[in-house]
């Protein structure tokens, strides 16, 4: 097969999309895209992550092996897999209620006045809990080169990892995540195209 510098593709636009994850054999809960869906708008039952830096999104998928050792060979004669893995890292610079709320861990209310008939006061907080829940996502993330799309959709996730929020005078707030693939019905997760690398 010749090279063919047409196939070398870049990431120059892309979002990212949660929702909660769904519940097997529960109904009324997320309904996960099975397909490239409209580039122009979030999938049904999700919420856009907005801007992440220029760095764009780290997608790791990983299996870990073990070698097969045998008496009558020196080099392994098979490997099984001992475990499998996919990640997604992105550090999101769009300061708003689905980002701070993601990278908290909590949800935002407001602060009640204490008069007689408490009224919302225009302030509101997120309360830290020291036992916080770890709660179940569902990702989805889209990216293009032009006309030719790809979305990676990840039905069960969970929170890994959270970077530091350096706050200075000329960097933007950042919101570093890592999330991991949870296993659903023996899937990591799903990559959709519209590109012309595979036969019919």
């Amino acid at each position: 097969m010749a090279n063919d510098p047409k196939k070398i593709r870049f990431a120059p636009n892309g979002a990212l999309y949660i929702a909660p994850a769904p519940v097997e054999g529960a109904s009324g809960g997320t309904s996960v895209p099975t397909g490239l869906g409209d580039p122009n708008a979030a999938p049904d039952g999700y919420k856009a992550l907005g801007y992440a830096d220029e760095s764009g999104v780290t997608l790791t998928p990983a299996i870990e092996t073990q070698p097969v050792n045998a008496w009558q060979s020196a080099v392994p004669v098979l490997y099984s897999v001992t475990g499998a893995s996919f990640s997604i890292k992105a550090t999101l610079i769009e300061t708003n209620e689905v980002t701070t709320e993601l990278f908290f861990g909590a949800q935002w209310v407001e602060v009640m006045s204490e008069d007689p008939t408490p009224v919302g006061t225009g302030v509101f907080k997120l309360d830290l809990s020291s036992t916080p829940d770890l709660k179940e996502l569902s990702l989805v993330v889209d990216w293009n080169q032009g006309g030719i799309r790809y979305r990676c959709v990840i039905t069960r996730a969970m929170i890994s990892d959270r970077g530091a929020i350096q706050l200075n005078r000329t960097e933007p707030g950042k919101f570093e995540l890592t999330l991991e693939a949870l296993d659903f019905k023996g899937n990591l997760g799903t990559v959709y195209t519209n590109d012309d690398i595979a036969a019919a």
